[in-house]
């Protein structure tokens, strides 16, 4: 009778409150509801969401104006076990986000939005689900005024992006939006100054730089995509984190994921071209020397890396920069910084596989062709002086730039290098490479009477000293059946070696000669020495 007695009472004062609504004091009552919110009673919560429904649908009565105060109670009682108090506590939520979207004048966007992205981040899937709603229709409601508080957005939609099962599915889509419409307010170049006026660059950082860790490949992609979004839209503001961001980038590059390897490298790359303000045409070595020198390390320490993702790297490094300068730098790198001899001699064998095989360098293959001009043969050099730490590294570099002669000479030397396994096998490879397209201009030589020939006669004493190196296998075939192709009458003439393409370069290939001497000397001494320690410490 208690109980009857007091839903009487409680149906009257609805009503009367209803009916008077103008007269009614709101703002002593809403205290009432917000202390009595948090009831942890199953009747006591259905008590409170039943009022705050009925005043939410006076039309004299604006509830928005108080939705901070009971967002965040309605939020917990969205936990409840009971069914009948979820639906009614979600049916509140629901009309409060109606009213909101066709009024928004009187909500408290600030602190609406801090409560929303706290429940997005709780487990329940309900909770999250109903908070990145929300926050998806404010974005959209309240466009640039929301990016203050990017940070927390991004902390409770990052996580998400992660979800396959298809109960999460909803909540993934919902968040894939809000990172969609983010981006869009973040470039809208009309509002760019007041985008940087608001957006906290330090704290988006922070948050982005959390989740480059995350397990999730979808959130991984996305946090690149947003730091190679900000870089290009913001590169002056964002210089101060590129330096931070290194590391945490590089160490991406031995993800399972390419799209996370590509996506890393563009960011790389976007903060290489962002410090280097300078012409292209005047090569500033800094930036590339410092970046490219970290990424040497990491395949020195990363046996795995290098292996199995150097040459995608590499690769896609020489498209999204200048190939050239990419080159260069290693090779200067290379000469210089890396007194391993056996690492250097593993990454320019890397280096040249992928100069003489990806479509990527074309234009670099093309310039080392040409080297009368002056450019073409510094770049050769510079080239050269690491290429020397592979035998037949240094013959394909020097076959692609038509140095015939001196190939032919290098062949001579290759007398007093240890003929391994590992070099019969890549002159095996030499010998397929010159059977590929790319080295289709090079067979044409050997029928070719440019520059009365003496080409033609270089190249072919170079090819028949490399056939007198390889043991009698289907590469010797190839290369033996290839050079008997070559016209009868080459060699009854005296060269006249003015006449070369290698003459007319004005290259020094004397001193190049004796540094490969030089450079296969201290391979050969450091091979015996490692043969040394490995009888004394067996490994």
């Amino acid at each position: 009778m208690v109980k009857d007695g007091s839903e009487l009472l409680d149906r009257l004062l609805k009503d009367i409150v209803t009916e008077s609504s103008q007269t009614f004091n709101l703002e002593a009552f809403i205290p009432l509801l917000r202390e009595h919110i948090y009831v942890k009673d199953a009747f006591g919560r259905q008590y409170v969401i039943s009022w705050i429904s009925i005043l939410n649908a006076v039309p004299d009565i604006n509830m928005v104006n108080y939705l901070t105060e009971i967002l965040d109670g309605l939020f917990v009682m969205l936990e409840d076990n009971t069914p009948e108090i979820q639906r009614m506590c979600e049916t509140t939520i629901s009309q409060f986000l109606k009213s909101i979207r066709n009024d928004s004048s009187s909500v408290r966007m600030e602190d609406t939005i801090n409560t929303l992205i706290t429940h997005a981040q709780l487990p329940n899937e309900l909770i999250k689900s109903i908070a990145i709603t929300w926050i998806r229709e404010f974005v959209q409601i309240f466009g640039p005024n929301v990016l203050p508080f990017a940070g927390g957005i991004f902390t409770a939609i990052l996580p998400c992006l992660e979800y396959n099962v298809e109960s999460k599915r909803s909540i993934k889509e919902c968040a894939v939006s809000v990172n969609s419409s983010m981006m869009r307010l973040v470039s809208t170049k009309e509002l760019k100054t007041q985008t940087i006026a608001k957006i906290d660059l330090r704290s988006i950082m922070d948050v982005l730089s959390q989740y480059l860790t995350h397990n999730s490949m979808h959130t991984k992609i996305a946090v690149l995509k947003w730091m190679h979004h900000l870089f290009t839209n913001f590169p002056n503001e964002m210089s101060m984190h590129a330096s931070n961001l290194n590391n945490n980038l590089l160490s991406t590059l031995a993800d399972n994921s390419d799209e996370v390897v590509l996506q890393s490298l563009s960011v790389l790359a976007e903060i290489v071209n962002s410090q280097d303000t300078r012409d292209l045409n005047d090569f500033n070595k800094t930036h590339y020397r410092k970046f490219l020198l970290s990424l040497l390390n990491l395949f020195s320490e990363e046996k795995l890396i290098l292996e199995n993702r150097a040459s995608l790297i590499i690769r896609n490094l020489c498209v999204l920069l200048n190939a050239e300068y990419i080159y260069r730098t290693f090779a200067e790198i290379i000469a210089e910084e890396v007194p391993n001899l056996k690492f250097a001699s593993t990454v320019v064998r890397l280096l040249n596989i992928i100069l003489l095989t990806s479509t990527e360098l074309f234009e670099l293959r093309t310039s080392l062709r040409n080297i009368s001009n002056v450019k073409s043969a510094d770049l050769f050099q510079c080239l050269y002086k690491s290429w020397a730490h592979c035998p037949v590294s240094t013959l394909s570099l020097c076959l692609l730039a038509q140095s015939y002669q001196h190939v032919a000479q290098l062949v001579v030397l290759f007398g007093d290098v240890e003929v391994t396994l590992e070099l019969l096998n890549e002159l095996d490879k030499l010998v397929q490479l010159i059977e590929s397209p790319i080295f289709a201009p090079l067979r044409l030589t050997l029928v070719s009477k440019a520059n009365n020939g003496a080409d033609a006669q270089y190249l072919a004493h170079a090819l028949f000293g490399i056939l007198m190196l390889l043991p009698q296998t289907e590469a010797f075939d190839t290369l033996r059946n290839r050079l008997q192709c070559v016209p009868n009458y080459w060699g009854q003439d005296r060269i006249d070696e003015r006449n070369s393409l290698e003459y007319k370069s004005g290259i020094d290939f004397d001193a190049l000669e004796q540094h490969f001497i030089k450079l296969q000397k201290a391979h050969r001494e450091q091979r015996i020495v490692h043969r040394k320690r490995s009888v004394i410490t067996p490994e």
